[in-house]
């Protein structure tokens, strides 16, 4: 499978930085740093994706624009910039401009934007429901389908309620289990409403404190506190004429919730230390993971606020409510890393599927994915059995065991570690993990964020751990 490249238009000491992520993501990286270069390159690895300046020497990302709009099938347009306004922000949007970003880069964001290229499903004997489409998007370029997988009846019917309402304004409230595909859904509401070719912005509003929420929800103006050098748009302003997805929305202070409900009410805003009322046009959408109910009957969210959000509620069943869909589920993803990876298609044993099927699945859709692909890099050549997917001693069998070249075992058994380091004890997934987390706490002085990247996951999944280890009495 060739990689796809992304093409960024731009000083390549600004840029070059994000190229190792996405070599890891499987993504090439392009740079050009003038109009020639830029079309030359284009025409040569026809890149899925440009990040440009708006202004370079030999380059102006205006004329860029009105080229591509003469030009079918042109790729979707990002314009990235250290600093910027709305009003600039509105007129690259105009021209055909899929976003408008201020820096720094980040892959979280990135791959919100890349265009869907991804396998389909093994073809089901039964007929299976239409997947979801998304609408025209960018410059006029179509984006790749959107899909939501599941042919059960409760995702069913919460995807004909989704796709009933995708073409109003009103706000949607997203319920379900961590790991359930909430922001799927909400993206789903975008691509398949009139505001599809307009930015669609999510924030995670448990990722970061009340001041710095409240900067990055709404902007702030330079010198309205210490650092505030510039001028910073916030997310409603960038998602004005689209749509803003306010992830775990109760985890947000009571006193920025005021702030929400005024948006949501009088669709302004006033900029931290700002004067001016700033007007936008947003689609507000949010999600939680908890009974929003009994948050409020707790006194930490809003009631007045909650109505206003759930003008119509999505609640997402967990995955193993949904019966078949995991199995249908575990074949998508499957065949989406196999091909991601390069490898032919593997199947799964009967017993494997019955583990699947016999699984309580805590983390959702999520943990199936991260599983799925696990399971395609242990396998090998295939096919995929109980012990690929490692969750326990209780996975290995006699057939399993038979597999495994004795000459191999031979070997690790006869070679002892080379240094003190390499001796690792035997000790349960949870107790190792446990040990992973506060290590990188430790290397890390407790930077929460920075700990989460050392481990592949997110701040909220890392915080959510370290509750756990303080409910067992341990000072974190």
């Amino acid at each position: 499978m060739t990689a796809r490249t992304v093409l960024f238009i731009a000083e390549p000491q600004s840029v070059t930085a994000i190229f190792p992520t996405l070599q890891k993501a499987g993504l090439q990286a392009g740079l050009a740093d003038n109009l020639n270069g830029a079309l030359g390159f284009i025409r040569k690895s026809r890149p899925c994706l440009i990040f440009c300046r708006p202004r370079l020497q030999g380059f102006d990302a205006r004329a860029f624009l009105a080229k591509a709009a003469e030009i079918p099938g042109f790729p979707p347009i990002v314009i990235f910039s250290a600093s910027g306004n709305a009003e600039q922000a509105t007129e690259f949007l105009e021209l055909g401009a899929r976003d408008y970003w201020i820096e720094p880069l980040a892959w979280e964001k990135i791959k919100l934007v890349l265009p869907a290229d991804e396998p389909e499903p093994e073809p089901e004997p039964e007929p299976c429901p239409p997947k979801a489409q998304a609408a025209p998007t960018g410059n006029g370029s179509p984006k790749g389908r959107f899909q939501i997988i599941g042919r059960h009846t409760a995702v069913l019917r919460v995807l004909a309620l989704a796709k009933q309402v995708a073409g109003s304004k009103a706000t949607v409230l997203i319920s379900g289990e961590s790991g359930t595909g909430k922001e799927m859904f909400a993206r789903y509401l975008h691509h398949n409403s009139d505001r599809a070719d307009k930015p669609f912005v999510a924030i995670n509003c448990a990722a970061l404190p009340e001041h710095l929420l409240e900067s990055e929800l709404f902007g702030h103006e330079k010198g309205a506190f210490t650092g505030a050098i510039q001028r910073k748009l916030g997310k409603f302003e960038l998602a004005d004429g689209g749509t803003i997805l306010l992830d775990e929305i109760t985890e947000m202070d009571l006193g920025l919730q005021a702030k929400l409900l005024r948006v949501l009410q009088e669709s302004e805003f006033d900029r931290v230390g700002g004067v001016d009322t700033v007007k936008v046009d947003v689609r507000v959408l949010a999600t939680t993971n908890r009974r929003i109910e009994d948050t409020v009957k707790e006194g930490k969210f809003r009631q007045d606020l909650y109505y206003r959000l759930n003008v119509i509620p999505l609640a997402l069943p967990a995955l193993k409510d949904r019966g078949d869909d995991v199995l249908l589920l575990a074949d998508y993803f499957t065949n989406k890393f196999t091909a991601a990876y390069g490898l032919a298609r593997l199947a799964f044993t009967d017993e494997a599927r019955k583990w699947l099927m016999g699984y309580d699945w805590p983390g959702n859709v999520r943990e199936l994915q991260n599983l799925m692909e696990r399971a395609v890099l242990l396998a090998g050549q295939g096919p995929i059995r109980p012990r690929h997917f490692l969750m326990g001693d209780e996975q290995w069998t006699p057939d399993d065991l038979s597999d495994i070249d004795a000459d191999q075992q031979a070997a690790c058994e006869a070679a002892p570690p080379s240094t003190p380091d390499e001796a690792v004890s035997v000790m349960p997934l949870h107790e190792m993990e446990k040990r992973l987390i506060l290590k990188s706490l430790e290397e890390t002085t407790g930077n929460r964020t920075r700990a989460a990247e050392l481990l592949g996951i997110s701040v909220r999944t890392l915080r959510n751990k370290l509750n756990e280890y303080k409910k067992q009495g341990l000072d974190v």
